[in-house]
């Protein structure tokens, strides 16, 4: 096949859509597939086993002009289109097939840092409610790209229900889960060792991994922590909310025991993921979180919502704990009970239950039968 991948970020920007392309795409390319790929972005475009077009990041207009007319001509050499972003400027492309990958809802989540809604708006009420019309015209835009894809890829059953709400017949949507990279970091070392090597003490110990935006409830976390105020709470990541967020951890009087670590490489992370007693992941959406399938994969239990895909990973009191939102005296109680006794233990033995599900072979070989299947049907 000839396919044509069109995506909004690329290797080498942090984020899963693009990890996820740089990782899969050789695989198909071992499989004797001739890939294609346009980016937005600026960078190197050689050492890749597939030609990359990176399309410079100016104006808006401009650089919706440049992509289009990039993506026309691509189009008009391709089998297929993989499309990994809603939203691309992709214009025409005629009869050839399109198989749309959703991860999430663009809709809601421009709406929010946009300031159109409110940041704390439930992205499940969102489906449901009604807005003013700059956001109803995106909420149109990503129903009419479901609709017009031939097939759908999502990352669990939480997004295949949402996706099929805005219209997408249901027998073209496909769950194919994330998966564990075939490269995941195995530090090799105790959580004691992790500790020594991070230079961190005893003591029970929380990490968070997470974009620093309203909705990953971060600001939950924060107020929670005095529930246990022998913990402390490491949080890995940067983004907008960090200044509001370290003047709300010292107001609430947990300033020295919270530590922003900012945005850490993915090898260093791993030794994180190991010497935490916990990762916890109270956001009011996820899809299905790559954070709390490597936190598992590092042997190291997960707290979470019990929102979007996480309970689809995170198996209530077996490898983790799952606690409402948005609901703080849940979560505090949640914080005790989990660093009390033999809780943590208990749940570590079995970070490693399901994790045969998210195996990478698995999401190399559905999403090739997805593509190679809308070329044939």
């Amino acid at each position: 096949m000839r396919i044509f991948v069109a995506t909004g970020i690329f290797h080498p920007e942090p984020g899963g859509p693009a990890t996820y392309l740089y990782r899969l795409l050789p695989e198909l390319v071992a499989r004797g597939h001739v890939v294609r790929v346009l980016t937005f972005s600026e960078g190197p475009t050689e050492g890749y086993p597939y030609p990359l077009r990176r399309i410079p990041r100016r104006a808006l207009p401009l650089r919706w002009g440049d992509y289009a007319r990039a993506a026309w001509g691509e189009m008009r050499r391709a089998e297929v289109m993989f499309i990994n972003n809603l939203g691309l400027p992709l214009i025409g492309g005629g009869d050839v097939p399109r198989v749309l990958k959703v991860v999430g809802d663009r809709a809601w989540e421009r709406a929010v840092n946009k300031g159109w809604i409110a940041p704390t708006e439930d992205i499940d009420a969102f489906q449901r409610g009604r807005y003013l019309w700059r956001v109803r015209l995106l909420q149109a835009q990503r129903a009419r790209e479901v609709r017009r894809a031939d097939r759908v890829i999502v990352p669990s059953r939480y997004l295949r229900d949402m996706v099929i709400g805005w219209g997408a017949p249901p027998e073209r949507v496909h769950v194919i889960y994330n998966a564990l990279p075939p490269d995941t970091v195995s530090t090799g070392l105790s959580q004691a060792e992790a500790r020594a090597a991070l230079g961190l003490g005893a003591g029970p110990l929380l990490l968070t991994v997470a974009r620093l935006v309203p909705w990953k409830g971060i600001d939950h976390l924060i107020r929670a922590l005095p529930a246990v105020p022998q913990a402390r709470l490491l949080i890995a990541g940067d983004g907008p909310d960090e200044a509001r967020l370290r003047a709300l951890a010292a107001s609430e009087g947990v300033g020295e025991r919270v530590t922003f670590l900012g945005r850490v490489p993915r090898e260093r992370l791993a030794l994180y993921f190991r010497a935490a007693d916990y990762t916890v992941l109270y956001s009011g959406y996820e899809g299905l979180s790559h954070v709390a399938l490597e936190s598992l994969g590092a042997g190291t239990p997960v707290i979470a919502s019990d929102k979007g895909g996480n309970p689809e990973l995170v198996a209530h009191d077996v490898n983790g704990l799952l606690v409402p939102y948005p609901d703080p005296a849940a979560l505090a109680e949640t914080l005790r009970l989990a660093c009390s006794g033999d809780t943590r233990a208990r749940l570590a033995a079995h970070t490693d239950d399901g994790l045969e599900r998210f195996a990478w072979e698995t999401l190399v070989e559905q999403t090739v039968a997805v593509l190679e299947g809308v070329c044939t049907s």
